[in-house]
């Protein structure tokens, strides 16, 4: 049983369990300042949840840990979450907070005109603890994907955190995004926490960008290993340029070797959520054991998905559909462009591309 009074059955393993809190966001009706935005449609937003509900889209089991309020808001993120085939069985309520909302601008994150308002302080995912989650429900996936975001919610849950990523027999692979988010640390030493927690991962995604503004890397991608050289797999995102991933294997076991992907030309809707997608192609990529280019270049479809729509979660292509788009020749890969709809229809690689 666990300490909230649930009982706790052997959990099934899944192919990923993703932890971390999800809220219910309001996405504006038409662009403008949040004072001048008269209405809202409703969605759903948490970076853990958005990779479980892309892998389990994409075909893959996966399974959302985490804690909502006893109210509608939980409610509809955990049937929402539910309806993509993630099971939430092991989502938590809880009687005494509620569940995180937010309020954002039309605009791209990157734009002095984007605005966001967070409503989560003191939410239910912010209680998550060793104590207060079913960790073998947590372990009992072939990979763990985590964020730095949960680190930044409480004492509880960095400690939580650092429960998980804790060497030990058993444990799943651990995949960790930095997602450094300055807004949510009022702690300076963000930078050091999150530093330590990538060091025990065994799978890391990280923006060069927020690389450099968290750890003051700068000099591309290799200087980003050479400040995180303990995770097998080090993947830095480099924006519309595309990705790098460092692997130690036998042929590099000292995993220092840059293996780059450029991202395909899109015509982009809106940004928000296209890392997490990006981070659900590459371990979907990772979970079939495909070659690293093919993994980033799965890493880019699913963000192209996601960048083509409004909202933080997008239909993946069909499975057959990327995999053909993954294996085109390089030539053929540098021409193609995806623009809003590009996931409707499983057409031929040539018809993908544009001149």
């Amino acid at each position: 049983m666990t300490a909230d009074g649930h009982l706790s059955a052997a959990p099934d393993v899944v192919d990923v369990v993703a932890l971390g809190e999800s809220m219910v966001t309001f996405l504006p009706t038409r662009p403008g300042r949040l004072a001048d935005v008269p209405s809202f449609d409703r969605g759903i937003g948490g970076a853990e949840s958005n990779v479980a509900c892309a892998l389990s889209a994409f075909g893959h089991s996966a399974r959302w840990v985490s804690r909502v309020g006893a109210d509608g808001f939980g409610q509809h993120l955990v049937e929402t979450v539910g309806r993509y085939g993630v099971d939430v069985s092991r989502v938590r309520r809880d009687g005494a907070r509620p569940t995180g909302v937010y309020f954002r601008t039309a605009g791209d994150r990157g734009t002095d005109d984007h605005e966001v308002a967070y409503y989560r302080a003191g939410s239910a995912a912010s209680a998550m603890s060793p104590a207060t989650v079913d960790l073998a429900a947590a372990r009992a996936g072939r990979v763990l994907h985590l964020s730095g975001i949960t680190a930044a919610l409480s004492g509880d849950c960095l400690e939580l955190l650092r429960v998980l990523t804790a060497p030990g027999a058993g444990r799943p692979l651990v995949s960790f995004d930095v997602n450094h988010r300055p807004g949510l640390w009022p702690d300076p030493a963000a930078a050091r926490v999150l530093l330590g927690l990538a060091r025990r991962a065994d799978l890391v995604f990280v923006g060069e960008d927020e690389a450099e503004q968290a750890w003051g890397t700068g000099g591309g991608p290799g200087a980003v290993r050479a400040a995180l050289p303990e995770p097998r797999l080090l993947v830095v995102k480099q924006g519309s340029g595309g990705a790098t991933v460092f692997a130690r294997g036998d042929d590099d076991p000292d995993g220092t070797r840059p293996v780059f992907q450029p991202a395909p030309a899109v015509d982009v809707v809106a940004t928000v959520g296209a890392g997490d997608a990006f981070a659900a192609g590459f371990l979907s990529g990772t979970l079939r054991g495909l070659p690293l280019r093919d993994r980033l270049r799965h890493g880019h479809l699913m963000a192209a998905a996601t960048l083509t729509v409004p909202g933080d979660l997008a239909a993946p292509p069909a499975r057959s559909h990327a995999d053909r788009l993954a294996a085109l020749d390089d030539g053929a890969w540098g021409r193609l462009r995806l623009g809003p709809g590009w996931t409707d229809a499983a057409r031929a690689p040539e018809e993908a591309n544009t001149p």
